[in-house]
């Protein structure tokens, strides 16, 4: 399977410092495995935009850092320009690209969100896909009267309210984090220096005011030209030729023409190929017609292979002593905790359980830590039982050296006893999540929220056998007694989730049991 791979495309409230820009580009380049695609800096606007790919963890903490850096560096009191704004870091928009779901970029805008406003202390708002009001769900209604504007009203106007960080603002203003679909900004310069028109064209184009569906538009003087500066939000419904041809004719009601145009940042090569189509009349036209089209799909394809890399599965089926029981405990652990994250994402978004909205973004958030730790244990697993395994073979010829040989196992046995612990922790923590999947969540995956309970039940299970075994190969009777009581305490609260989640299944699902 490929890389997942989400672009974000952040602009910052500054083009006429370099070495702002400079300082923000290492940030970002220094998080591994994110690359820049990008820059883009307008002096009139002094705005910068950056483009950058790269997995999504790392993707959301290069965005972290260049956030970080912006609001040590510029100062919105001190900044002028032609383009809206109301943050040092005006707005991070998530995209995504390859092998991943628009619901996945909403999550790691809602995480950055959260870090950066308890973190930093700048106020965050939520805006296209992640937003968390229809009145915020447009960058435009968030931005209203810009930093000056917000600076006076967002202690006292509870629509100013941020979804994170402190209702009051500094001197890196807010910052807007959101996901949404592919945007071209593209801007067309004409053949005079009257911005008044430009404003008329942006007008008749914009969406807001009658003209094409997927078109923000504003007109603004560059360099002594004017500009209508946009962004396309859908490029495949509103198409790039067809904002052009409009505005060709609008201009050409005022007497004047399209100078130039440019993009801002970058183009999906599909929107650019729809636009050559269309003037060059292509009609029998298909993708595979384009010479680097088609020596990308021969270059992609994988030469054959007679083996694939074997899977945990097939690891744990072979006669080797790891990975074992303690592994799969928190292999399955983890799968419990994935079909919750599942069922509180089949809720989110739906009308019908718009009141439980708020618990279930919570239940992701809680249930993606906890598959992310059991992932980590499965490793953890075997690496302490591969400590015991080499301890064991350390030699023991001699009184130090039986000794030594001794201690070392004695470390291993309470390192391989205290990773099935931790599991068994997480487990119980993933079946009280399961149990709320099901009472409060979409009421078609409730039987999902019952397989995730019967999965981190049997994990707990699991992870208190490989407790019990190498709690016999501990001398300290202390520690033994400490952790088999631990293991009864989690077994019990084990036992009274199960029943709660029989009674949730059997009123609120209509299952028999």
């Amino acid at each position: 399977m490929s890389t997942p791979l989400v672009e974000c495309i952040p602009n910052f409230s500054e083009a006429r410092r370099p070495e702002v820009i400079e300082s923000i580009l290492q940030a970002i380049t220094s998080v591994p495995q994110v690359s820049v695609l990008d820059r883009h800096s307008d002096l009139d606007h002094n705005r910068t935009v950056i483009t950058m790919i790269g997995p999504p963890q790392a993707i959301k903490e290069a965005a972290f850092r260049a956030i970080e850096q912006a609001a040590r560096l510029i100062d919105l009191n001190h900044h002028t320009g032609e383009h809206p704004r109301i943050g040092a870091t005006d707005v991070v928009p998530f995209v995504p690209i390859r092998d991943i779901t628009m619901q996945e970029c909403v999550e790691m805008a809602r995480r950055l969100g959260q870090r950066v406003g308890e973190t930093l202390h700048i106020p965050v708002y939520l805006y296209e896909e992640a937003a968390t009001s229809p009145s915020r769900k447009n960058l435009e209604d968030i931005r209203r009267g810009e930093y000056e504007a917000l600076k006076e009203e967002i202690a006292t106007h509870p629509d100013r309210k941020p979804d994170y960080g402190p209702s009051a603002i500094g001197p890196a203003g807010a910052t807007v984090i959101g996901a949404r679909q592919p945007l071209i900004a593209f801007n067309v310069y004409l053949t005079t220096g009257d911005v008044a028109i430009a404003n008329k064209i942006a007008r008749a184009v914009r969406f807001s005011n009658g003209g094409l569906r997927f078109v923000k538009a504003m007109g603004v003087l560059v360099e002594g030209r004017a500009q209508v500066s946009m962004n396309l939000t859908n490029f495949r419904q509103t198409p790039v030729h067809r904002v052009v041809e409009m505005i060709r004719r609008e201009a050409e009601r005022y007497g004047v023409g399209i100078h130039h145009s440019e993009l801002v940042g970058l183009i999906p090569q599909e929107a650019l190929i729809d636009s050559a189509v269309w003037y060059l009349q292509l009609d029998q036209f298909e993708p595979e017609q384009v010479l680097e089209h088609r020596m990308a799909q021969i270059a992609d394809t994988p030469p054959p292979s007679s083996a694939s890399q074997s899977s945990f599965l097939d690891d744990l089926a072979r006669a080797t002593p790891t990975p074992g029981g303690g592994s799969a405990a928190a292999f399955s652990a983890a799968a419990a905790a994935a079909l919750v994250a599942m069922v509180a994402r089949l809720t989110v978004g739906k009308k019908k359980y718009a009141a439980v909205e708020t618990q279930m973004w919570s239940l992701i958030e809680q249930a993606e830590n906890l598959r992310q730790q059991l992932t980590a244990a499965i490793e953890e697993d075997a690496a302490a039982f591969q400590a015991y395994l080499t301890a064991n073979r350390l030699p023991k010829d001699t009184p130090e050296q039986e000794q030594a040989r001794h201690q070392a196992l004695q470390d291993a046995t309470r390192g391989a006893i205290l990773v099935p612990l931790k599991v068994a922790r997480l487990a119980l923590e993933v079946l009280g999540l399961a149990v709320e999947a099901a009472g409060a969540g979409n009421l078609n995956a409730i039987s999902d929220a019952g397989s995730a309970a019967a999965l981190a039940r049997a994990a707990l299970h699991a992870a208190g056998l490989n407790v019990r075994i190498n709690c016999k190969n501990l001398d300290d009777p202390a520690s033994v007694n400490a952790f088999i009581a631990e293991i009864r305490t989690l077994e019990e609260r084990a036992a009274d989730l199960d029943e709660q989640m029989r009674r949730v299944l059997t009123e609120r699902g209509g299952l028999e049991l």
